[in-house]
């Protein structure tokens, strides 16, 4: 106020807020609570940056008002999680990429338990997030070498169960979608067969039908290329290399399901069900219900 004398309440502005009077110099004012003030602006950040509407569009401000009055919330960082101790009996464990960061997620079904911001999924960074976590009984992940690797070593005891999904996608990725040669088509018939398996019997049955593929296209698996003129060598094979496997994507996608039966990492959820607990045996929770909104909301706010 001009003279700091005393005030009593006028009535109300156009806007609803009480007005004040000075009972000395008859000066009038609003005053503004500072930290009124600040809940409101974080309020309509939070609502602009998590909506689907831009700034031109949102309904209490323009624009460069918006942009103005919330430019002190882009450095106000989230609380970091509190750590509760729970076991869980299963957790979900992935990392998510975008504008060339990672975000790596640890979730249950319901929430997101704990964070770890990186540039990439290596050891260090995945160490850096289950070291504060404690070992659940199951782990569910898409298969990240650097992150089963850190499961090994710090949960010793956590049995972990590949994503489904995520193994499909693998094997197309090194057959297509398309296979023309028979041994591919049959080995992919037998990954699409993973989704219909329900108990013990059936993983024994598939297990025992991928065993049968390996002994009857043992040979195929090792036929060789000889480098000659003419002969046109893969990207892998180095200049003084004198052969290589033909068949090398069949080989790779062999590989992959062979290592997953030899650890145990396939059917971990027809397991756990034989003991009363029931697991997912997918990611499609922690993709479906925490990393795509995630990039839902930085496409809304693309530029």
């Amino acid at each position: 106020m001009l003279c700091a004398g005393p005030l009593k309440k006028n009535g109300k502005t156009t806007a609803g807020r009480t007005r004040y009077r000075c009972t000395h110099c008859g000066a009038s004012t609003t005053p503004k609570r500072a930290t009124s003030t600040r809940r409101h602006e974080l309020t309509a950040f939070l609502s602009w940056l998590l909506g689907p509407t831009s700034r031109s569009h949102h309904e209490h401000m323009p624009a460069r008002t918006l942009r103005r009055r919330t430019q002190w919330c882009w450095n106000v960082e989230p609380p970091p999680p509190a750590p509760t101790g729970e076991i869980h009996t299963e957790l979900f464990l992935d990392g998510t990429y975008f504008n060339g960061w990672c975000v790596l997620i640890a979730s249950t079904r319901t929430h997101v338990i704990d964070w770890q911001f990186c540039n990439r999924e290596k050891t260090a960074s995945w160490t850096a997030l289950i070291e504060r976590l404690p070992a659940p009984d199951y782990a569910i992940i898409d298969g990240n070498g650097p992150l089963t690797t850190t499961i090994t070593r710090h949960w010793p005891h956590t049995r972990i169960q590949r994503c489904l999904f995520h193994i499909r996608q693998d094997i197309h990725k090194h057959l297509t979608r398309r296979p023309v040669l028979g041994p591919n088509k049959e080995l992919l018939a037998l990954t699409k067969a993973l989704s219909r398996v329900t108990d013990q019997d059936e993983a024994a049955t598939w297990t025992a039908a991928f065993l049968e593929w390996e002994a009857r296209h043992e040979t195929f698996l090792k036929h060789r290329t000889y480098a000659k003129p003419g002969v046109q060598p893969p990207a892998h094979v180095t200049a003084t290399q004198k052969w290589w496997y033909t068949h090398q994507r069949t080989r790779r996608a062999h590989r992959l399901l062979a290592k997953l039966i030899r650890k145990q990492h396939l059917f971990t959820w027809i397991d756990a069900a034989t003991h009363g607990t029931e697991i997912a045996r997918a990611t499609s929770v922690l993709e479906g219900a925490f990393n795509q909104p995630i990039k839902d909301m930085l496409r809304r706010h693309w530029g």
